[in-house]
């Protein structure tokens, strides 16, 4: 018999935040892949500039500045940029498939590597909140601030042999 069918695992060994974390990790990821996914598919000059003149065209009366400082951004960006722009949503996917993935099938060494990974963006989360303040910014910090204490906490805890083993590699 395995160990998992000899012990009866609790709340406290396999706390349910570590899944509710893998799934929000999941949502950034498919989110990234979708943002990489548009980004190389601006790379083509006439996908550009269709969205840009789409953008230029577009009437809305509340958001007009906001249209027109995105329209100047992508002008100003260029459709080669979105290359690189592709490649580091997907380099992060990766890292956030990785976290969730490694938290879901309850990995000590994904509890650490959440919370260092998660851990160095939070200065920069607040260097954006700070200078560029929206509620949305906010609200990430804050979760993110909070699945960093919240696995530090697990991390820490007393694990018993067999667990630790298990759940090693």
């Amino acid at each position: 018999m395995d160990q998992t069918s000899t012990s009866t695992p609790g709340p406290t060994k396999h706390p349910a935040g570590l899944r509710i974390i893998a799934v929000y990790k999941a949502v950034k990821t498919v989110g990234l892949i979708f943002i990489a996914i548009a980004a190389f598919r601006l790379d083509r000059e006439q996908n550009f500039q269709n969205l840009v003149q789409w953008l230029e065209h577009l009437q809305l009366t509340e958001s007009n500045s906001l249209r027109w400082s995105l329209v100047h951004l992508l002008e100003g960006m260029g459709p080669a940029k979105f290359i690189a722009v592709g490649i580091v949503a997907l380099v992060y996917a990766a890292i956030f498939a990785t976290e969730g993935i490694g938290l879901w099938m309850r990995k000590y060494w994904a509890e650490w590597f959440t919370v260092i990974a998660t851990g160095s963006l939070v200065p920069v989360e607040l260097y954006e909140c700070i200078m560029r303040f929206s509620w949305l910014k906010l609200a990430v910090m804050v979760a993110n601030v909070l699945i960093v204490i919240y696995l530090v906490r697990i991390a820490l805890r007393p694990r018993h042999s067999g667990v630790a083993a298990s759940s090693g590699v």
